[in-house]
């Protein structure tokens, strides 16, 4: 099974997520890191999820900026890819490798805190090592034309991810219009284990399955 574009599931708390979205063809599945977060995956449970899922890039999502505690996180998760937060560390953390693989990287951007003039200056001089830039925003955000029309312009010349105003109804037409390299998705918490209702997430993912 395929997808029509890149997908990466941010968040995953659970077997159940992680299993229907590697079944669907995702490419990246991502787990918190960080202790402090609603979404914290501890690493014993990270362990266990991983062993049953194959097929797919395992991303150690994290926002901690003192690189001494990242190393340490990687240590413990052993991801394939690592996403950050802060556009600062990537020169350093471009010269980590992980065992057979260079580490891959992602940039995650909270796009409500900057203008768009912020958003160009961003990416013309701050995203230096990403392998993705993914876009996501905390508070309802309305993709307008000026917005769209920069979206447009920034995913043309680098590897975006889109992670925000995505729905089963406009996904086909956010892809048509706006050349992204994928789109980000985020799991949600079961209400116990093996039971779970995967709502919009399953019918975006069916939406975008290649014939």
């Amino acid at each position: 099974m395929s997808l029509q574009t890149i997908v990466k599931i941010s968040n995953v708390t659970n077997l159940s997520d992680a299993r229907y979205c590697a079944g669907m063809g995702v490419d990246m599945l991502g787990f918190s890191m960080d202790a402090d977060s609603p979404e914290y995956v501890e690493p014993t449970r990270f362990g266990d999820i991983r062993g049953w899922i194959a097929g797919v890039q395992i991303v150690g999502e994290t926002t901690a900026t003192d690189p001494d505690i990242i190393e340490q996180l990687l240590d413990t998760y052993q991801p394939d890819v690592l996403q950050v937060d802060e556009a600062a560390l990537l020169p350093y953390l471009a010269t980590f490798s992980r065992p057979g693989a260079e580490l891959q990287l992602i940039l995650r951007v909270a796009i409500e805190r900057l203008t768009l003039d912020q958003l160009d200056a961003l990416f013309q001089t701050g995203i230096t090592g990403a392998d993705y830039v993914l876009l996501e925003s905390q508070s309802p955000l309305h993709l307008d034309e000026e917005l769209k029309a920069t979206l447009q312009r920034l995913s043309a010349r680098y590897p975006v991810l889109l992670g925000m105003g995505i729905s089963v109804a406009n996904v086909h037409t956010l892809l048509a219009d706006l050349p992204v390299r994928g789109i980000a998705l985020s799991g949600g918490h079961e209400e116990k284990p093996g039971n779970k209702e995967f709502g919009e997430l399953m019918d975006i993912l069916e939406a975008i399955e290649e014939e």
